[in-house]
């Protein structure tokens, strides 16, 4: 006989906390700001899947509107950030996030 595994909550929190990890390791070690840009990526998607497991299992449509207040706003981050980095490839023909120094004038 199989033996049918559920998947709880606290799978959900793992693969949320590895998200947040991973998230978290490539803004601070990453001097690509492509590579910082998916950091922030990933650290919203882990958000997200707290707001989804919470809402899931406490009964209530809090997480999903939450969730989907921050899918809007990863979006408009995705595309105005990418505009920035484009702008300053232009100028600076590199996207190395530690020479960008001359921004602060």
């Amino acid at each position: 006989m199989q033996q049918l595994t559920t998947i709880g909550l606290n799978h959900y929190l793992t693969i949320s906390a590895l998200l947040l990890g991973f998230g978290l390791f490539a803004v601070m070690t990453r001097k690509n700001a492509i590579v910082v840009l998916m950091g922030v990526e990933l650290i919203l998607n882990a958000a997200n899947i707290n707001f989804l497991a919470f809402s899931k299992y406490n009964g209530g449509m809090q997480g999903v509107m939450f969730a989907l207040f921050v899918i809007v706003i990863a979006a408009a981050e995705a595309a105005i950030a990418l505009a920035v980095v484009i702008n300053i490839f232009k100028i600076f023909k590199s996207v190395d996030v530690s020479e960008r120094d001359s921004l602060k004038e």
